[in-house]
């Protein structure tokens, strides 16, 4: 809606006028994205609009959401409890900026199962127990397919959750097979 905004008004010719690209900057000082404003000490951000929240999740636009936005996390800890000295934390994450924490709220809704969690500038919903990312979580995304280089990525957790659900990870083979393909997860995939 914001972006719309300054559409218009470029649309009009405005941004051509110091009224009209002071409009800008305010718009643009109420989007995701910090600006410095020393150039425009005048700037006042606008109102965000308010946008209502339809409940209803469509699966295949939640599917193209995650490919741009989401995160298949496979990690070896140290882990002082654990016989090998290791866990793994297997996490299936989305990130959005702390504006849109009513939309990632509503996935726990949607899915009955993660959590939220919060920083300054980001609400994540995250889920980590392992019987949600296996019952819930996988059979999703096998039902509704992400696109692009992050199904390999899927492909990998998907191995991964496999080891945990047999036990393979309590033991020193099953710790390295996973070792291996964490090796070549995410940014570290050539």
């Amino acid at each position: 809606m914001l972006f719309k905004q300054v559409f218009d008004l470029m649309k009009c010719k405005k941004h051509l006028t110091l009224d009209g690209l002071q409009d800008i900057v305010n718009i643009k000082a109420s989007m995701n994205t910090e600006i410095s404003l020393s150039a425009f000490p005048s700037t006042v951000p606008v109102i965000r609009p308010s946008v209502p929240l339809n409940n209803l999740i469509d699966p295949f636009w939640f599917s193209g959401f995650v490919t741009g936005d989401g995160c298949f996390s496979v990690s070896l800890k140290k882990s002082k409890s654990h016989k090998l000295g290791e866990t793994v934390w297997l996490r299936f994450i989305v990130t959005q900026h702390i504006h849109d924490k009513d939309l990632i709220n509503s996935f726990v809704n949607y899915f009955g199962c993660g959590k939220i969690n919060y920083d300054s500038q980001a609400v994540y919903y995250v889920v980590q127990k392992l019987s949600d990312l296996t019952d819930i979580i996988i059979p999703f995304f096998d039902k509704y397919p992400i696109e692009g280089v992050k199904v390999k990525d899927l492909e990998d957790f998907k191995k991964v959750a496999k080891l945990m659900k047999s036990n393979a990870h309590l033991t020193k083979e099953g710790l390295e097979e996973i070792r291996k393909i964490v090796s070549g997860m995410n940014t570290l995939r050539k």
